[in-house]
């Protein structure tokens, strides 16, 4: 697949690394991003040989947002046949584009969890607005020094929920941190997103992918069923109505991995000390 605005690389181990590529723009999110994102995550849903995926960028940031010039221009863009069967509200058809237009952003984010990848967020410099969602919408934050996280929408105007941003980051960071940096739209650096668990360690930013890549390798060791199912558990666990719904679930993937040929290898591993060979697939 061949990209404009991110580029994608899948190494023969099975770890992803995708990469936003607008470094001009500070890897601001435009229309063809937006498109392109759709069709990597979608990709990404069906391949099992992308066991472990990594986000970063090019460039000094990781992404400022949505690229607020296009957003100016939304009136002109072309929008596919019948996009407006999205919303059955009689409104101004600027609105209804409006709608569309944020409703497919806001899906790049609900994708990012429900590939069975986990996703290694590395983040340098600015994670404004939309940036700010890829990095919640994560399984793993690590972070350059120089990081600036930004609930960027309440400064411009805006609502402060965007993105998925009132739903990941008071899960991530509890209630009433999350609504202070919500609010407010101030920026989180490198040491206090450490502090408040936003984020997994901080390291120069020479060493981001070395260090992405040193825990792909560790998750690398783990049973591919045996982390889809994890991943499954832990989103639905996020909406769960209670402990029992979430046993049942944990007590099905139990035993849907323990029939796994996984189980054998992993056995066999631990017994002879050496690290599982899982095949690709």
């Amino acid at each position: 697949m061949e990209y404009q605005t991110i580029k994608f690389e899948l190494k023969e181990n099975g770890i992803g690394i995708l990469s936003l590529n607008r470094p001009e723009k500070l890897n601001a999110i435009n229309f063809q991003m937006e498109q392109e994102l759709h069709e990597a995550l979608d990709h990404l849903m069906i391949n099992l040989d992308c066991r472990i995926l990594i986000l970063r960028a090019e460039g000094r940031a990781f992404c400022a947002g949505t690229d607020l010039q296009e957003g100016l221009i939304l009136h002109q863009k072309k929008f596919p046949e019948g996009y407006e069967k999205y919303y059955f509200l009689e409104v101004p058809e600027p609105i209804k584009k409006k709608m569309y237009h944020q409703w497919r952003i806001s899906s790049i984010f609900v994708k990012m969890r429900k590939i069975s990848q986990p996703i290694i967020a590395l983040v340098q410099g600015a994670a404004a607005g939309g940036g700010f969602g890829f990095a919640m919408a994560s399984d793993f934050r690590i972070v350059a020094s120089d990081v600036n996280f930004m609930n960027a929408s309440i400064n411009i105007g805006l609502s402060g929920a965007d993105v998925g941003g009132s739903y990941f980051l008071p899960r991530l960071i509890g209630s009433a941190r999350a609504s202070e940096i919500m609010y407010t739209g101030r920026s989180v650096g490198a040491e206090e997103a450490v502090n408040i668990g936003l984020a997994l360690k901080s390291v120069d930013s020479e060493e981001l992918l070395n260090s992405a890549l040193e825990l792909a390798n560790g998750l690398l060791k783990k049973s591919p069923l045996g982390l889809r199912m994890t991943k499954q558990a832990l989103n639905l666990t996020l909406d769960s109505p209670s402990l029992e719904t979430i046993c049942q679930l944990e007590n099905s993937s139990i035993v849907l991995t323990f029939s796994s040929k996984d189980v054998n290898e992993a056995s066999a591993a631990f017994f002879s000390k050496r690290d599982p060979k899982y095949p690709l697939r």
